[in-house]
C-alpha cells in the first residue's frame, strides 16, 4: 500500500475485494451510479458478493432499464471512529441481468430494505477497483 498526493492510503485490488466482502458480509449500503441521457444517478443499494461479483435484487423498472447491459459504478464506504479510520471502495464495470431468484440453489441472497423487493439479481462485474484508507482526525474523516 502506498499514500496517494493527499495522505490517504492506497488500498490494492485484493484489499478492495476484500473490503467489499467484508461489507456485503456487514449488510453496509453501496451506491450504485449509472449513466443515463439526462443527468448521471446514484441510486442506495443493499448488495451480496457471488463470485467475486457485486449482487444487487431488484425488480422492474428504472434500475432495470438504466443499469442493464451498461458499464455503472458501485461505491461502498465505512467508518470506524472507534477503530480511527474510515475506507472507501469503487468498482466499475458492466452490469447484467443474471437470473431469476430461486434459479440459483444455495446462492445467498441480499435482502433488500425495499417493502417489496424484486426478483431479479443485477450483477456488476467488478473490471476496474479503486479503494482508499483515511486515518481519522477527532472521530472524523
Amino acid at each position: 500500500m502506498w499514500l496517494d498526493r493527499s495522505g490517504s492510503t492506497v488500498i490494492d485490488g485484493a484489499g478492495c475485494k476484500w473490503l467489499l466482502a467484508v461489507a456485503a458480509n456487514l449488510e453496509l449500503i453501496g451506491r450504485i451510479g449509472i449513466a443515463t441521457d439526462r443527468a448521471p444517478v446514484v441510486i442506495p443499494a443493499n448488495f451480496t458478493m457471488r463470485d467475486g461479483q457485486i449482487v444487487l435484487r431488484i425488480g422492474k423498472g428504472f434500475l432495470l432499464d438504466a443499469a442493464t447491459d451498461q458499464l455503472v459504478a458501485f461505491e461502498v464506504d465505512h467508518v470506524d471512529a472507534d477503530a480511527g479510520w474510515a475506507w472507501s471502495v469503487l468498482a466499475r464495470g458492466l452490469a447484467t441481468v443474471t437470473d431469476y431468484l430461486g434459479e440459483v440453489q444455495g446462492a445467498s441472497e441480499t435482502r433488500p430494505l425495499v417493502p417489496e423487493p424484486g426478483d431479479r439479481r443485477l450483477t456488476i462485474r467488478p473490471d476496474v477497483l479503486t479503494g482508499r484508507r483515511f486515518e481519522l482526525r477527532n472521530g472524523k474523516a
